[in-house]
């Protein structure tokens, strides 16, 4: 019932991958138009993720430790990431926040104009 050579000659294996990438055209667009609103929306972006981690602190200023230190402070920067948008790609480099209280006690920042794991907006 089977035979030597369990693959028949006549069915070809898979040698190369089928999978291709497909690039969409306006996102690497070169034109100055668009540099220039890609680098302002980078920069609004920045500025108003920075805005947010500062109320986000600044509501939890008062929580302060024995020795009279803040609590709740920035600590540095997440990872750089590039976002896919409307203009192209844009990177962002989003504030870190520690909470020095208890596992107990301490809150986690999430921003809430940039999501984690967020990669492309959803106008692409």
């Amino acid at each position: 019932m089977f035979s030597e050579n369990p693959i028949p000659e006549e069915y070809a294996t898979m040698a190369k991958s089928s999978t291709e990438s497909v690039k969409f055209p306006g996102l690497e667009a070169k034109d100055v138009m668009t540099e220039i609103l890609r680098e302002g929306a980078q920069r609004m972006l920045a500025q108003a993720i920075q805005e947010e981690v500062e109320e986000w602190i600044g509501q939890h200023a008062d929580l302060r430790d024995g020795q009279g230190r803040q609590q709740v402070v920035r600590n540095g920067y997440l990872p750089k990431r590039t976002l896919t948008t409307g203009v192209g790609r844009v990177e962002v480099h989003q504030p870190r926040v520690r909470d020095r209280r208890s596992a107990a006690e301490a809150e986690r920042f999430t921003s809430k104009i940039l999501p984690p794991y967020l990669r492309k907006t959803k106008s692409v």
